[in-house]
């Protein structure tokens, strides 16, 4: 008999041990358990009673798969492989929980449990955002469950609400801080005055960064729970791939002090919409940093906090906020998807699917409307103002307010000379694309040194409008 035939054959077994109400208790195979599978180990054991009330029968770990058994002294020897195929494919396996990141093995791993009747509860946010739609797809066609809280926003219940308690509504915008990295050291850099490589050195050394920070502070993470949030928001798949994503590397101290200048803060945001453009309805979907106005509730999240404001027409603003990553906090996402799946393993029921029916396009970034602070290095002379001015009057951009800092003529030169100064020019709202090449213009002039920063500004209280995005 081959794996596949193997894998089928004790994929029936599952099945129709639900089916006729055969299990005893939940069987769980756990694959991974790094900082948080080590913590839902724990809590398994620690709150058995409780969860086999919850659940209506015990829930027992089968078995879990990890690299190096060695590793963990603190789990029973007979539990541990270092083969997750084979663990998956048992045939008293009814749940795989996966915790082990990245796209592959995870991927065919998960995919095999799911097509064998196996449910699957997961916080891999890159796997979903790239392969979610064949895993639902999997999902769907054997009866299995899916879930993923714990893929986006930690410990914050967001998915559940966004796929069940707002199904009868219709979401606008989901738009908030993710990525609990960047927002530490955002935060720092906020209330101490430090550049960014020092603020991210403090959050390598407090423990919210990774030695390699690349998945975070260039937005590759918070990218992955945008496409997740816009596909759960707006019925659309979305992938990783479909949103524009920019980090923060280039985020400055000057940026930050322009910013409280203006009465606002700096924060990494993912940002998803419907909008109605005029080829109909579409979807927007985005990771920058942006300056927000200090009023509004996501510009007071510090530290590695998550928040994210959800907008729905009846519903209206709602906030979810609250711990965005950690060992513990996570694991309690998962351990509430591993009981809402091993109820519905003993009752016989299913849990929500996840719904793709809208179809609807990914708006280019070019063509969202956003608002720009643009720092401009100058030289100090006649005529240095009109020529910026003439730039974003030619590519048809509204300059909102323009403030010089800096610079002075030399009397020494009769006035002929100049020194440098600061042009900070904050536009109104303009097409992204038309707002680039605004940009890409002023470099070129002759009375520009350099473009020192460019920063989004955005206001997120504003509705969706009728043609083309936020007004």
């Amino acid at each position: 008999m081959g794996r596949s035939e193997a894998s089928a054959a004790t994929g029936s077994v599952a099945a129709e041990r639900s089916r006729t109400g055969e299990i005893g208790a939940v069987k769980v195979a756990l694959l991974g358990c790094g900082v948080v599978g080590s913590q839902v180990v724990r809590l398994l054991d620690e709150q058995a009673e409780e969860l086999a009330a919850r659940v209506g029968a015990p829930v027992e770990l089968a078995g879990i798969a990890v690299r190096r058994p060695q590793r963990h002294p603190e789990v029973p020897s007979e539990l541990l492989t270092t083969d997750p195929a084979s663990l998956v494919s048992r045939p008293d396996v009814d749940v795989v929980v996966e915790l082990m990141g990245g796209i592959e093995p995870a991927r065919d791993l998960l995919l095999d449990a799911l097509k064998n009747g196996r449910s699957v509860v997961s916080a891999n946010k890159a796997l979903l955002a790239e392969e979610g739609e064949a895993l639902a797809a999997a999902a769907r066609e054997s009866g299995a469950d899916l879930y993923y809280e714990a893929s986006v926003a930690g410990a914050i219940p967001l998915l559940r609400p966004i796929q069940q308690s707002l199904a009868g509504d219709r979401i606008r915008r989901v738009a908030g801080i993710v990525n609990g990295t960047t927002n530490f050291i955002l935060s720092a850099m906020e209330s101490t005055g430090a550049g960014y490589a020092d603020a991210l050195e403090e959050a390598g050394r407090l423990g919210y960064a990774e030695a390699d920070p690349t998945a975070d502070v260039d937005g590759y993470d918070a990218a992955s729970k945008a496409a997740i949030l816009a596909s759960l928001a707006f019925h659309t798949r979305v992938t990783a791939a479909d949103v524009h994503r920019e980090g923060i590397r280039d985020v400055t101290a000057a940026d930050i002090a322009s910013a409280r200048a203006l009465g606002c803060t700096v924060k990494l945001l993912a940002i998803c919409e419907q909008v109605d453009t005029a080829d109909g309805p579409a979807v927007s979907a985005r990771v920058y940093p942006a300056m927000i106005p200090r009023s509004h509730p996501l510009a007071s999240v510090s530290g590695a906090f998550n928040a994210v404001f959800v907008e729905a027409d009846a519903a209206g603003p709602l906030m979810f906020y609250g711990q965005g990553a950690g060992g513990p906090q996570t694991a309690s996402a998962v351990l509430g998807d591993l009981v809402a799946a091993a109820r519905n393993k003993v009752i016989g029921g299913r849990g929500p699917r996840d719904s793709a029916y809208a179809h609807l396009p990914v708006q280019p970034m070019g063509d969202v409307r956003t608002r720009y602070h643009v720092n401009l290095d100058v030289h100090d002379r006649a005529g240095v103002l009109a020529a910026v001015a003439g730039v974003f009057s030619d590519h048809d951009v509204s300059i909102a307010t323009v403030k010089q800092e800096g610079g002075r003529r030399d009397p020494g030169h009769g006035g002929e000379e100049d020194t440098p100064a600061t042009l900070v020019v904050v536009t109104h709202e303009a097409p992204d694309a038309a707002l680039r090449a605004t940009v890409e213009a002023l470099s070129g002039l002759e009375s520009v040194r350099g473009v020192a920063s460019i920063l989004r500004v955005e206001d997120l209280g504003r509705p969706v409008s009728a043609l083309g995005g936020p007004q």
